[in-house]
């Protein structure tokens, strides 16, 4: 295999990649509600470029007013867009990289609640997934009109010196409802699936003449009744493909969710065999989707032949500087494949769970810090590894303690799990930050204030994360329970039958991988469902796996009011009832702050304080909630040895 097949130039149209790395269209939400460009957008993008992407590319923003589907997604629709998008596009230039933008119509997909309109869409099948709103069905005028809007978008892209377009063929937006059988009922002439994306083709080619031009697809909707590999093989052949640039292989539509954007316990580059026989069929440069998060999956697919480019966007999501370093050969930032970042796109602006400074570029620090001081960071996990390479990057002096043998805390006992393979990697990746840096490490070792007052630190961060708050429940003598976390870190191998109390996040993380095992598992928790607090795409593969073994039996909207050996007492509505419950019985109801060492360390008068991050803060909800936090500590304390001030925690 050639060292770096991903290193050399491509042509699209009549524009060159500098290398095989596209910033893949992903939803981010960062414009103003009426989808105008935002500096914190362009700074965001900017990066992207800075860390060596060939090719980025904004999100799927919408040519047409009521084919909005997010609450601050990118516009094309008006012309007061174009000053925005060209600040965008001057910037990624800036950084030597190419502007691109794909142009979207959600169809069935958009709701009236964000767009203000009534969805439209080919045939009146509303898309329960995100509402279920009935769209109306276009008449012809309507979809010529809609047919314009792409084109005048296209324009406005190329007026502002956007370089490369693509058209949004896929996951179950309004292209790909014309060219699914699924969604596309219609017994007129637009019944001709590939009707409507050759004339959108036209209406580009006419209004946005030399622009370089793609098409992004879903391979496969994995859907009853929607398209399969081989029919939308055949649809790629009706398509005016000879008017095309290059095409980009997806899967998926909104009802199979899983598929365009795949959880951690999947293969990495899983839809690359699917792009292959594109790659063989058609004269023009192929790129795939699909789990490329490492430079040697990038590699094998470039070099085997399945794809001539790559379209990464979770993957840049956490670490922008993943080209560059995958040309270097340096460390990069691993995205864990969690999807925190999709689950929080009906919240607002979507975040990292790893990078702490996705969205918040502009603020982030750039330089190291004029006044060095001694810091101590309490507590080995994600929160306190995050704030010792931080401080220890801005030039402080950082000792890192913690009581267990090994960094990584409570996350990296999460990391065993069945459900969360990639988290292991963030915990790797820290550690060989830390070691890289001027960082002392003191793990195995139980700190008190006393000792940090000896050694004379002008500040501390605790980070000595939380446990499970303590359960009284009658009954309890009769056999063994403990905290969820007690039971993992005890390493104990997986019983023959286990109880939980608790169906959150991770009483179902640890359910599931006590199933894998064949451990019969019983659920009781005062939830109605299990893992109410994980978002709707982090759960789509675990919940119907969970449903599917006949090894878990599940009690919800109940709770343990009595123990008994091999049984429980349990309360639903009120009534009571005696459950079979064997084995030990673990409690997961959360984590509150350890708080032990906070008072002491107060009292030391430090001259710039004391600090407490993730779960020790209790902001440790999430791992991003604990790397902000972490990020924002690191930060103040640099800030106020700079000012040389005492500051409050």
């Amino acid at each position: 295999m050639t060292a770096r097949p991903f290193a050399a130039p491509l042509d699209l149209g009549n524009v060159r990649l500098r290398n095989r790395f596209v910033s893949a269209p992903m939803e981010r939400n960062y414009c103003e509600v009426d989808g105008t460009m935002t500096d914190d957008y362009v700074a965001y993008l900017e990066r992207r470029a800075a860390g060596g992407a060939a090719l980025v590319f904004t999100e799927a923003s919408y040519v047409r007013a009521d084919g909005k589907g997010r609450i601050r997604q990118m516009g094309v629709d008006v012309d007061e867009r174009i000053p925005g998008i060209a600040k965008m596009a001057a910037a990624i230039h800036a950084q030597g990289a190419l502007a691109g933008v794909e142009l979207n119509h959600g169809g069935r997909t958009a709701q009236g609640s964000v767009s203000g309109f009534v969805p439209v869409a080919p045939s009146p099948i509303p898309c329960a997934v995100v509402g279920g709103e009935m769209p109306e069905q276009l008449d012809g005028d309507d979809i010529e009109h809609i047919i314009e809007c792409f084109g005048e978008a296209a324009a406005r892209c190329q007026r502002a010196g956007v370089d490369v377009i693509s058209l949004h063929g896929g996951h179950g937006y309004l292209i790909h409802q014309f060219l699914s059988p699924a969604y596309n009922h219609r017994d007129d002439e637009w019944a001709d699936p590939a009707l409507f994306v050759n004339k959108v083709i036209d209406a580009v080619r006419t209004m946005a003449p030399g622009i370089s031009l793609g098409l992004r697809f879903s391979a496969f909707e994995a859907v009853d009744g929607g398209l399969d590999a081989e029919t939308t093989r055949a649809r790629l052949d009706a398509i005016d493909t000879d008017r095309l640039d290059f095409l980009d292989v997806s899967a998926g539509n909104y009802e199979s969710g899983q598929w365009i954007i795949q959880p951690g316990e999947w293969p990495r580059g899983l839809l690359a065999p699917y792009s292959e026989q594109y790659t063989r069929d058609f004269d023009l440069p192929v790129g795939v989707a699909g789990r490329i998060s490492s430079p040697e999956v990038a590699a094998q697919i470039i070099e085997s032949g399945q794809a001539d480019f790559v379209s990464m966007a979770r993957t840049l999501h956490a670490d922008p500087d993943f080209p560059n370093r995958a040309l270097d050969g340096g460390r990069y930032r691993p995205c864990i494949a969690c999807n925190y970042c999709i689950d929080s796109l009906a919240a607002g602006p979507v975040p990292c769970s790893v990078n702490p400074w996705v969205g918040r570029e502009l603020e982030q620090p750039s330089k190291p810090a004029d006044v060095a001081v001694r810091v101590a960071v309490v507590g080995g996990g994600p929160s306190g590894m995050a704030a010792a390479r931080d401080l220890a990057l801005a030039g402080h002096r950082v000792d890192l303690y913690d009581e267990r043998g090994s960094l990584g805390g409570d996350f990296a006992l999460a990391s065993r799990l069945h459900e969360y393979p990639e988290y292991s990697r963030i915990v790797d990746w820290y550690v060989a930050e830390i070691a890289d840096l001027d960082i002392t490490c003191h793990t195995g070792t139980r700190v008190d204030a006393a000792a940090l007052a000896e050694l004379d630190f002008d500040a501390v961060v605790l980070a000595t994360g939380g446990r499970g708050p303590d359960v009284d429940l009658p009954g309890a003598h009769t056999r063994r329970v403990r905290d969820v976390r007690e039971f993992l870190e005890s390493g104990d191998p997986a019983p023959e039958a286990i109880t939980i109390f608790g169906a959150d996040r991770e009483a179902a993380a640890v359910a599931d991988d006590l199933l894998q095992h064949g451990t019969k598992v019983v659920m009781i928790g005062p939830q109605e469902t299990i893992a109410h607090d994980v978002g709707r795409r982090g759960k789509i593969v675990l919940l119907p796996r969970l449903a599917a073994s006949a090894n878990l039996t599940t009690h919800l909207s109940s709770i343990v009011t009595r123990i008994e050996e091999d049984r429980v007492v349990i309360s639903t509505a009120g009534e009571e009832r005696v459950v079979d419950a064997p084995g030990e019985l673990l409690i997961s109801h959360g984590v509150e702050p350890r708080t032990d060492l906070l008072a002491a360390v107060r009292s030391l008068a430090l001259r710039l304080s004391v600090h407490t991050v993730g779960d020790a803060s209790g902001d440790g909800g999430s791992i991003h909630a604990a790397l902000v936090t972490a990020a924002d500590v690191a930060a103040k304390i640099t800030a106020a040895a700079e000012a040389r001030e005492e500051v409050s925690a």
